[in-house]
Protein backbone atom coordinates (compact mmCIF):
# COMPACT_ATOMS: atom_id res chain seq x y z
CA UNK A 1 0.00 0.00 0.00
CA UNK A 2 1.21 3.51 -0.83
CA UNK A 3 1.22 6.15 1.90
CA UNK A 4 -0.08 9.68 1.42
CA UNK A 5 1.34 12.64 3.34
CA UNK A 6 -1.70 14.93 3.24
CA UNK A 7 -2.81 16.10 6.69
CA UNK A 8 -5.82 17.81 8.24
CA UNK A 9 -5.76 21.39 9.58
CA UNK A 10 -4.35 20.23 12.93
CA UNK A 11 -1.54 18.28 11.22
CA UNK A 12 -3.08 14.82 11.62
CA UNK A 13 -3.44 12.25 8.86
CA UNK A 14 -7.13 11.93 7.83
CA UNK A 15 -8.86 8.74 8.90
CA UNK A 16 -10.43 8.53 5.44
CA UNK A 17 -9.37 10.46 2.37
CA UNK A 18 -10.96 10.57 -1.09
CA UNK A 19 -9.02 12.22 -3.91
CA UNK A 20 -10.85 12.79 -7.18
CA UNK A 21 -13.00 9.68 -6.66
CA UNK A 22 -15.63 8.96 -9.29
CA UNK A 23 -17.81 6.03 -10.30
CA UNK A 24 -19.40 5.43 -13.69
CA UNK A 25 -22.00 2.85 -14.66
CA UNK A 26 -23.49 1.78 -17.96
CA UNK A 27 -27.28 1.41 -17.98
CA UNK A 28 -29.04 0.20 -21.13
CA UNK A 29 -26.19 1.51 -23.20
CA UNK A 30 -26.19 4.93 -21.51
CA UNK A 31 -23.23 6.25 -19.54
CA UNK A 32 -24.19 7.22 -15.96
CA UNK A 33 -21.84 9.14 -13.67
CA UNK A 34 -23.07 8.00 -10.25
CA UNK A 35 -20.29 9.88 -8.45
CA UNK A 36 -18.35 12.79 -9.90
CA UNK A 37 -14.89 13.87 -8.75
CA UNK A 38 -15.24 13.74 -4.93
CA UNK A 39 -12.56 15.06 -2.56
CA UNK A 40 -13.00 14.45 1.16
CA UNK A 41 -10.90 14.35 4.33
CA UNK A 42 -12.66 12.71 7.29
CA UNK A 43 -11.04 13.29 10.68
CA UNK A 44 -10.29 10.43 13.06
CA UNK A 45 -12.98 10.04 15.72
CA UNK A 46 -15.61 12.26 14.09
CA UNK A 47 -19.21 11.41 13.28
CA UNK A 48 -19.36 12.27 9.59
CA UNK A 49 -22.57 12.10 7.56
CA UNK A 50 -23.27 11.98 3.84
CA UNK A 51 -26.70 13.46 3.21
CA UNK A 52 -28.73 13.70 0.04
CA UNK A 53 -31.74 12.44 -1.90
CA UNK A 54 -32.01 8.97 -3.40
CA UNK A 55 -29.64 8.51 -6.31
CA UNK A 56 -27.26 11.32 -5.30
CA UNK A 57 -24.26 8.97 -5.00
CA UNK A 58 -23.87 8.82 -1.21
CA UNK A 59 -24.26 5.02 -0.86
CA UNK A 60 -22.02 4.38 -3.86
CA UNK A 61 -19.37 6.57 -2.23
CA UNK A 62 -19.69 4.64 1.04
CA UNK A 63 -19.40 1.31 -0.78
CA UNK A 64 -16.23 2.52 -2.49
CA UNK A 65 -14.74 3.39 0.91
CA UNK A 66 -15.68 -0.12 2.12
CA UNK A 67 -14.24 -1.74 -1.01
CA UNK A 68 -17.51 -3.20 -2.29
CA UNK A 69 -17.33 -0.94 -5.37
CA UNK A 70 -14.21 -0.09 -7.38
CA UNK A 71 -13.84 3.58 -8.29
CA UNK A 72 -13.64 4.39 -11.99
CA UNK A 73 -11.08 7.07 -11.14
CA UNK A 74 -9.40 8.60 -8.13
CA UNK A 75 -7.84 7.19 -4.97
CA UNK A 76 -9.09 6.15 -1.51
CA UNK A 77 -6.89 6.39 1.59
CA UNK A 78 -7.33 4.94 5.06
CA UNK A 79 -5.04 6.50 7.65
CA UNK A 80 -2.56 7.52 4.97
CA UNK A 81 -2.50 4.21 3.09
CA UNK A 82 -3.77 3.96 -0.48
CA UNK A 83 -6.40 1.18 -0.35
CA UNK A 84 -7.99 1.81 -3.74
CA UNK A 85 -7.08 -1.71 -4.93
CA UNK A 86 -7.30 -3.42 -1.51
CA UNK A 87 -10.18 -5.94 -1.11
CA UNK A 88 -12.86 -5.25 1.55
CA UNK A 89 -11.69 -7.95 3.97
CA UNK A 90 -8.25 -6.36 4.15
CA UNK A 91 -9.50 -2.86 4.94
CA UNK A 92 -9.71 -1.94 8.61
CA UNK A 93 -13.36 -0.85 8.35
CA UNK A 94 -16.70 -2.51 8.98
CA UNK A 95 -20.09 -1.75 7.46
CA UNK A 96 -23.60 -1.80 8.93
CA UNK A 97 -26.47 -2.15 6.45
CA UNK A 98 -30.10 -1.04 6.57
CA UNK A 99 -31.38 -4.64 6.49
CA UNK A 100 -29.09 -5.71 9.41
CA UNK A 101 -28.02 -8.96 7.58
CA UNK A 102 -28.23 -11.08 10.74
CA UNK A 103 -28.09 -14.88 10.55
CA UNK A 104 -31.60 -16.01 11.59
CA UNK A 105 -30.51 -19.47 12.78
CA UNK A 106 -27.82 -18.09 15.11
CA UNK A 107 -28.16 -16.65 18.58
CA UNK A 108 -27.33 -13.03 19.33
CA UNK A 109 -23.96 -14.06 20.78
CA UNK A 110 -23.11 -16.23 17.77
CA UNK A 111 -24.05 -13.45 15.36
CA UNK A 112 -21.76 -11.04 17.17
CA UNK A 113 -18.94 -13.60 17.41
CA UNK A 114 -19.11 -14.65 13.75
CA UNK A 115 -16.35 -12.37 12.46
CA UNK A 116 -14.03 -13.14 15.36
CA UNK A 117 -14.36 -16.89 14.83
CA UNK A 118 -13.61 -16.48 11.13
CA UNK A 119 -10.34 -14.87 12.23
CA UNK A 120 -9.63 -17.82 14.60
CA UNK A 121 -9.53 -15.61 17.69
CA UNK A 122 -9.00 -17.46 20.98
CA UNK A 123 -12.33 -18.68 22.47
CA UNK A 124 -11.85 -16.88 25.78
CA UNK A 125 -11.11 -13.61 24.01
CA UNK A 126 -14.16 -14.11 21.80
CA UNK A 127 -16.37 -14.55 24.87
CA UNK A 128 -14.88 -11.45 26.51
CA UNK A 129 -15.18 -9.24 23.44
CA UNK A 130 -18.73 -10.39 22.64
CA UNK A 131 -19.76 -9.60 26.22
CA UNK A 132 -18.18 -6.14 26.00
CA UNK A 133 -19.86 -5.42 22.66
CA UNK A 134 -23.29 -6.47 23.91
CA UNK A 135 -22.85 -4.40 27.06
CA UNK A 136 -21.96 -1.40 24.90
CA UNK A 137 -25.22 -1.69 22.95
CA UNK A 138 -27.18 -2.55 26.11
CA UNK A 139 -28.14 -6.12 25.13
CA UNK A 140 -26.57 -7.98 28.04
CA UNK A 141 -28.85 -10.89 29.03
CA UNK A 142 -30.14 -11.49 25.49
CA UNK A 143 -27.14 -13.50 24.27
CA UNK A 144 -29.13 -16.70 23.50
CA UNK A 145 -32.09 -15.11 21.73
CA UNK A 146 -32.62 -15.46 17.99
CA UNK A 147 -33.02 -12.36 15.78
CA UNK A 148 -36.75 -13.08 15.28
CA UNK A 149 -37.22 -12.80 19.06
CA UNK A 150 -35.90 -9.23 19.04
CA UNK A 151 -37.47 -5.90 18.13
CA UNK A 152 -36.23 -3.92 15.15
CA UNK A 153 -34.20 -1.65 17.37
CA UNK A 154 -32.61 -4.59 19.18
CA UNK A 155 -31.73 -6.23 15.87
CA UNK A 156 -30.03 -3.01 14.83
CA UNK A 157 -28.03 -3.07 18.07
CA UNK A 158 -26.90 -6.63 17.33
CA UNK A 159 -25.72 -5.53 13.88
CA UNK A 160 -23.79 -2.68 15.52
CA UNK A 161 -22.25 -5.00 18.11
CA UNK A 162 -21.19 -7.44 15.38
CA UNK A 163 -19.42 -4.61 13.53
CA UNK A 164 -17.82 -3.06 16.63
CA UNK A 165 -16.58 -6.34 18.12
CA UNK A 166 -13.94 -6.47 15.36
CA UNK A 167 -12.59 -3.14 16.63
CA UNK A 168 -12.40 -1.46 13.23
CA UNK A 169 -10.72 1.91 12.85
CA UNK A 170 -13.83 3.21 11.06
CA UNK A 171 -17.46 2.14 10.95
CA UNK A 172 -19.54 2.74 7.82
CA UNK A 173 -23.31 2.89 8.25
CA UNK A 174 -25.67 2.81 5.25
CA UNK A 175 -29.05 4.22 6.39
CA UNK A 176 -29.10 1.80 9.36
CA UNK A 177 -32.24 3.34 10.92
CA UNK A 178 -34.31 3.54 7.75
CA UNK A 179 -36.47 0.51 8.58
CA UNK A 180 -37.42 1.74 12.07
CA UNK A 181 -40.51 3.73 13.03
CA UNK A 182 -40.09 7.42 13.87
CA UNK A 183 -40.00 7.15 17.67
CA UNK A 184 -37.56 4.23 17.67
CA UNK A 185 -35.41 5.96 15.04
CA UNK A 186 -35.13 9.04 17.24
CA UNK A 187 -34.14 6.89 20.22
CA UNK A 188 -31.53 5.06 18.17
CA UNK A 189 -30.07 8.35 16.93
CA UNK A 190 -29.20 9.23 20.53
CA UNK A 191 -27.88 5.72 21.16
CA UNK A 192 -25.67 5.75 18.07
CA UNK A 193 -24.14 9.06 19.09
CA UNK A 194 -23.52 7.70 22.61
CA UNK A 195 -21.89 4.54 21.24
CA UNK A 196 -19.69 6.52 18.85
CA UNK A 197 -18.58 8.80 21.67
CA UNK A 198 -17.76 5.82 23.92
CA UNK A 199 -15.78 3.80 21.37
CA UNK A 200 -14.14 6.90 19.88
CA UNK A 201 -13.81 5.57 16.33
CA UNK A 202 -14.71 7.27 13.08
CA UNK A 203 -18.34 6.86 11.99
CA UNK A 204 -19.32 7.56 8.38
CA UNK A 205 -23.10 7.68 8.18
CA UNK A 206 -25.25 7.73 5.05
CA UNK A 207 -28.80 9.09 5.28
CA UNK A 208 -31.45 10.96 3.31
CA UNK A 209 -32.98 12.23 6.59
CA UNK A 210 -31.87 15.82 7.18
CA UNK A 211 -32.96 15.75 10.84
CA UNK A 212 -30.81 12.68 11.45
CA UNK A 213 -27.77 14.29 9.88
CA UNK A 214 -28.19 17.57 11.78
CA UNK A 215 -28.76 15.77 15.10
CA UNK A 216 -25.87 13.32 14.98
CA UNK A 217 -23.07 14.76 12.86
CA UNK A 218 -19.90 16.60 13.76
CA UNK A 219 -19.64 17.47 10.06
CA UNK A 220 -21.60 16.50 6.98
CA UNK A 221 -21.64 16.77 3.21
CA UNK A 222 -24.76 17.42 1.17
CA UNK A 223 -24.62 15.53 -2.14
CA UNK A 224 -26.62 16.02 -5.31
CA UNK A 225 -26.24 14.34 -8.71
CA UNK A 226 -23.00 12.67 -7.65
CA UNK A 227 -21.38 15.91 -6.49
CA UNK A 228 -20.72 17.54 -3.14
CA UNK A 229 -22.86 20.67 -2.87
CA UNK A 230 -21.56 21.71 0.56
CA UNK A 231 -19.33 20.49 3.38
CA UNK A 232 -19.50 21.86 6.92
CA UNK A 233 -20.85 21.54 10.44
CA UNK A 234 -24.62 21.12 10.87
CA UNK A 235 -24.91 24.75 11.98
CA UNK A 236 -22.90 26.03 9.00
CA UNK A 237 -24.89 24.03 6.46
CA UNK A 238 -28.25 24.98 7.98
CA UNK A 239 -27.58 28.66 8.62
CA UNK A 240 -25.26 29.35 5.67
CA UNK A 241 -26.37 27.14 2.75
CA UNK A 242 -24.06 27.60 -0.21
CA UNK A 243 -26.49 26.75 -3.00
CA UNK A 244 -30.17 26.83 -3.76
CA UNK A 245 -30.30 23.03 -3.56
CA UNK A 246 -28.79 22.93 -0.05
CA UNK A 247 -31.08 25.72 1.12
CA UNK A 248 -34.13 23.76 -0.03
CA UNK A 249 -32.97 20.29 1.02
CA UNK A 250 -31.89 21.17 4.57
CA UNK A 251 -35.15 22.27 6.14
CA UNK A 252 -37.17 24.98 4.44
CA UNK A 253 -35.61 28.16 3.20
CA UNK A 254 -37.08 31.24 1.58
CA UNK A 255 -35.40 32.60 -1.53
CA UNK A 256 -35.45 36.38 -1.96
CA UNK A 257 -34.24 37.38 -5.40
CA UNK A 258 -33.88 40.69 -7.22
CA UNK A 259 -31.52 43.07 -8.99
CA UNK A 260 -29.00 44.98 -6.95
CA UNK A 261 -29.75 48.70 -6.91
CA UNK A 262 -26.34 49.33 -5.33
CA UNK A 263 -23.48 47.49 -3.62
CA UNK A 264 -21.22 48.91 -0.92
CA UNK A 265 -19.27 47.71 2.11
CA UNK A 266 -19.90 44.02 1.40
CA UNK A 267 -23.70 44.43 1.11
CA UNK A 268 -26.12 44.62 -1.81
CA UNK A 269 -29.37 46.57 -1.66
CA UNK A 270 -32.05 45.10 -3.90
CA UNK A 271 -34.36 47.28 -5.94
CA UNK A 272 -37.77 47.44 -4.21
CA UNK A 273 -40.51 49.94 -3.37
CA UNK A 274 -39.80 53.33 -1.76
CA UNK A 275 -40.71 52.16 1.77
CA UNK A 276 -39.19 48.71 1.38
CA UNK A 277 -35.64 47.53 1.93
CA UNK A 278 -33.75 44.29 1.24
CA UNK A 279 -30.06 44.26 2.18
CA UNK A 280 -28.01 41.12 1.50
CA UNK A 281 -24.51 40.38 2.87
CA UNK A 282 -22.36 39.44 -0.12
CA UNK A 283 -20.28 36.25 -0.33
CA UNK A 284 -19.33 36.73 -3.98
CA UNK A 285 -18.45 39.85 -6.00
CA UNK A 286 -21.49 41.71 -7.35
CA UNK A 287 -22.31 45.09 -8.81
CA UNK A 288 -25.34 47.24 -9.48
CA UNK A 289 -27.74 45.53 -11.87
CA UNK A 290 -26.62 41.99 -10.98
CA UNK A 291 -29.25 39.48 -9.91
CA UNK A 292 -28.78 38.57 -6.25
CA UNK A 293 -30.41 35.57 -4.57
CA UNK A 294 -30.47 35.25 -0.78
CA UNK A 295 -31.89 32.64 1.57
CA UNK A 296 -33.69 33.38 4.83
CA UNK A 297 -35.05 30.68 7.16
CA UNK A 298 -38.80 30.87 8.02
CA UNK A 299 -38.14 31.10 11.77
CA UNK A 300 -35.96 34.20 11.20
CA UNK A 301 -38.81 36.14 9.58
CA UNK A 302 -41.61 38.10 11.22
CA UNK A 303 -44.93 39.45 9.99
CA UNK A 304 -46.53 42.67 11.21
CA UNK A 305 -49.24 45.13 10.22
CA UNK A 306 -46.90 48.10 10.63
CA UNK A 307 -43.53 48.48 9.00
CA UNK A 308 -40.71 47.71 11.46
CA UNK A 309 -38.42 50.61 12.27
CA UNK A 310 -35.26 48.77 11.19
CA UNK A 311 -34.09 45.81 9.15
CA UNK A 312 -35.23 44.32 5.86
CA UNK A 313 -38.94 44.74 5.13
CA UNK A 314 -41.24 43.97 2.21
CA UNK A 315 -44.94 44.47 1.62
CA UNK A 316 -46.70 41.12 1.31
CA UNK A 317 -50.06 39.38 1.21
CA UNK A 318 -51.00 36.21 3.08
CA UNK A 319 -51.82 33.41 0.62
CA UNK A 320 -52.01 30.35 2.88
CA UNK A 321 -52.11 29.47 6.60
CA UNK A 322 -51.19 26.10 8.14
CA UNK A 323 -51.58 25.49 11.89
CA UNK A 324 -49.04 22.94 13.21
CA UNK A 325 -49.74 23.00 16.95
CA UNK A 326 -46.39 24.31 18.20
CA UNK A 327 -46.24 26.85 15.39
CA UNK A 328 -48.19 28.36 12.48
CA UNK A 329 -46.78 28.70 8.98
CA UNK A 330 -47.87 31.62 6.83
CA UNK A 331 -47.20 31.61 3.10
CA UNK A 332 -46.94 35.21 1.92
CA UNK A 333 -46.38 36.70 -1.51
CA UNK A 334 -43.98 39.65 -1.49
CA UNK A 335 -43.91 42.68 -3.75
CA UNK A 336 -40.80 41.23 -5.43
CA UNK A 337 -42.88 38.27 -6.57
CA UNK A 338 -41.27 35.77 -4.18
CA UNK A 339 -43.38 33.33 -2.19
CA UNK A 340 -41.98 32.98 1.33
CA UNK A 341 -42.97 31.04 4.42
CA UNK A 342 -42.96 32.73 7.83
CA UNK A 343 -42.96 30.49 10.90
CA UNK A 344 -44.63 31.90 13.99
CA UNK A 345 -44.28 30.02 17.30
CA UNK A 346 -47.49 29.35 19.22
CA UNK A 347 -46.53 31.61 22.12
CA UNK A 348 -45.64 34.51 19.81
CA UNK A 349 -48.55 34.20 17.40
CA UNK A 350 -50.68 37.09 18.60
CA UNK A 351 -51.13 38.78 15.21
CA UNK A 352 -53.31 36.01 13.71
CA UNK A 353 -53.58 37.45 10.19
CA UNK A 354 -56.21 36.18 7.77
CA UNK A 355 -55.81 34.82 4.27
CA UNK A 356 -55.62 37.66 1.76
CA UNK A 357 -54.57 40.24 4.35
CA UNK A 358 -51.82 42.67 3.33
CA UNK A 359 -49.01 43.25 5.83
CA UNK A 360 -45.23 43.48 6.23
CA UNK A 361 -42.69 40.66 6.32
CA UNK A 362 -39.35 41.56 7.91
CA UNK A 363 -36.01 40.09 9.03
CA UNK A 364 -32.53 41.19 10.05
CA UNK A 365 -30.10 41.56 7.13
CA UNK A 366 -27.66 39.33 9.05
CA UNK A 367 -30.13 36.45 8.74
CA UNK A 368 -29.98 36.58 4.96
CA UNK A 369 -27.29 34.57 3.19
CA UNK A 370 -26.30 35.02 -0.44
CA UNK A 371 -26.59 31.94 -2.66
CA UNK A 372 -23.81 31.34 -5.15
CA UNK A 373 -26.15 29.82 -7.74
CA UNK A 374 -29.34 31.48 -8.97
CA UNK A 375 -30.89 28.76 -11.13
CA UNK A 376 -34.53 28.54 -9.97
CA UNK A 377 -36.10 25.37 -8.63
CA UNK A 378 -39.88 25.12 -8.73
CA UNK A 379 -42.03 24.24 -5.72
CA UNK A 380 -45.69 24.68 -4.83
CA UNK A 381 -47.21 26.64 -1.94
CA UNK A 382 -48.34 23.38 -0.35
CA UNK A 383 -44.85 21.80 -0.54
CA UNK A 384 -43.24 24.84 1.04
CA UNK A 385 -45.70 24.98 3.91
CA UNK A 386 -45.55 21.24 4.59
CA UNK A 387 -41.74 21.20 4.66
CA UNK A 388 -41.34 24.25 6.90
Amino acid sequence: MTAVTETTQDGATPAIGLRGVGKDFTSRGDHVAAVESVDLSIVEGEFFSMLGPSGCGKTTTLRMIAGFEDPTRGSIYLYGDDVTAVPPNHRDVNMVFQNYALFPHMSVADNVAFGLRRKHIDKREVTTRVGEALELVELTGREQRRPKELSGGQQQRVALARALVNRPRALLLDEPLGALDLKLRQTMQIELKRIQREVGITFVYVTHDQGEALTMSDRLVVMNNGRIEQLGTPREVYEQPATRFVAGFIGTSNIIEGKAAETAGGFATLAAGPDEEVVVPLRAPAGAGDVIAATVRPEKMRISRDRPAAGCALKAAVTEIVYLGTSTNYAVSTCLGDLVVVQSNAGDDVLAPQRGEKLWVSWSSHHGYQLTDIEPETSTDEEALADA
